[in-house]
C-alpha cells in the first residue's frame, strides 16, 4: 500500500504546480510560483487555444507572393515624444502618442500607433516569439497599432482586423546600437515588477530599420500573443533585422518578474498554422530574384569560353 502512496502524491503535487494562478511564461514557473504556463494559458483565458495563434513559425518557402503587400506608408514616425517605459511584471512596454500611424502595405486602411513592446531569451540567447524558417532570433520587438477610428485597445480588439503589429527581429552586433541608449539606460531604473520611469526624447523611427529597407516582410493573420490571445491581429513581419551588441541584449534580462525572478525567456512558443497562408511582400520576392539573377550571370561567365 505504501509504494502506491508515494506516486499517487507526486501526481497530485504535480498536478498542483501546474495549475494555478494567472498566466506566466515557462521559465516562470516554479512550484513556488504556480501560475499557468503557456501550454496552460487556456485554463486562465480560453481563446488561447483558438485556431489562429501567434506567433508562428514562418516556412519561406511555403509563402506566396502578393503584389498587395506594397510598401508601408510611415506617418509622424520621425516624431520625438517623451513617454513612461515600465516593467509591466511580463515585459517592457512603452506607451505610445496616437500621432504614428501607418498605412498602405495590404492594410485595410489607416492604424495608429499605441505602444511598443518586447520579448527576449536569456542574456541575448534565443528569444523571439516568431521564428523564420525555425530559426530563433535573439529579441523581438512589437509595435502595436490599432484602427484609426477607435480610441482604445480594447474595442479595436472587438474588429477582427482592430489591430496591426510590425513585428522587428534582433541581431546580435559586434558595436552597440546608439539609438537604443536611451531605452538600456531606462532598464536600470525599472528592475523591478510595476517599476516605471520616464523615456527621454525617442521616435518610432530610431529604433527600427530605415524605411528603404523595409520593403520585405511576411503578413498573416493571428491573434495577441499574450493572454487573452485574442484573434484580431494583422500580423506583418519584417526581414531585416536590428543590430544590438550582446551587453545590449543582456541589459534586459536584468529584469525581474513579479515574483523576483530573472526576467528572462519571456516568449510564447510558435503555434500551428492550421491552414493558415503566410504571404510575402513583393519586396522580397523582387530580392531573392535578383540573388537569382546575379547568380545565373556568374554561372554564366563562369561557363563561357576563354579566348
Amino acid at each position: 500500500m505504501q509504494q502506491l502512496i508515494l506516486p499517487v502524491l507526486l501526481v497530485s503535487f504535480l498536478t498542483t504546480c501546474t495549475r494555478a494562478g494567472d498566466w506566466c511564461y515557462q521559465s516562470q514557473f516554479a512550484c513556488d510560483h504556480q501560475c499557468n504556463a503557456p501550454g496552460n494559458w487556456n485554463h486562465a483565458h480560453s481563446d488561447c487555444e483558438g485556431r489562429n495563434q501567434s506567433p508562428i513559425n514562418v516556412v519561406t518557402r511555403k509563402t506566396l507572393k502578393d503584389e498587395r503587400l506594397t510598401p508601408f506608408k510611415f506617418d509622424n514616425y520621425q516624431q520625438i515624444f517623451r513617454a513612461t517605459i515600465k516593467n509591466n511584471g511580463h515585459s517592457v512596454q512603452v506607451g505610445v502618442p496616437n500621432l504614428s500611424t501607418i498605412s498602405d502595405g495590404g492594410l485595410p486602411g489607416g492604424y495608429k500607433a499605441v505602444q511598443f513592446h518586447l520579448h527576449w531569451g536569456n542574456n541575448g540567447g534565443p528569444g523571439s516569439e516568431h521564428t523564420i524558417d525555425g530559426e530563433q532570433y535573439p529579441m523581438e520587438l512589437h509595435i502595436v497599432h490599432m484602427k484609426q477610428h477607435y480610441t482604445d485597445l480594447t474595442t479595436a480588439l472587438s474588429d477582427p482586423e482592430g489591430v496591426a503589429v510590425l513585428g522587428f527581429f534582433y541581431e546580435r552586433s559586434t558595436s552597440a546600437n546608439r539609438k537604443y541608449e536611451p531605452i538600456i539606460k531606462a532598464l536600470q531604473n525599472i528592475k523591478a515588477a510595476n517599476g516605471n520611469t520616464s523615456l527621454n526624447s525617442i521616435s518610432l523611427a530610431q529604433l527600427i530599420p530605415p524605411e528603404k529597407n523595409l520593403t520585405t516582410y511576411y503578413r498573416y493573420k493571428g491573434s495577441l500573443t499574450t493572454p487573452g490571445c485574442t484573434e484580431a491581429v494583422i500580423w506583418t513581419l519584417f526581414e531585416n533585422p536590428i543590430p544590438l551588441s550582446v551587453e545590449q541584449l543582456r541589459a534586459f534580462s536584468e529584469l525581474k518578474f513579479q515574483n523576483g525572478k530573472q526576467m528572462v525567456g519571456t516568449f510564447r512558443p510558435v503555434q500551428p498554422l492550421n491552414g493558415r497562408q503566410v504571404f510575402r511582400s513583393g519586396g522580397a520576392a523582387i530580392l531573392a530574384s535578383s540573388a537569382l539573377l546575379v547568380a545565373a550571370i556568374a554561372m554564366a561567365f563562369a561557363l563561357s569560353p576563354v579566348d
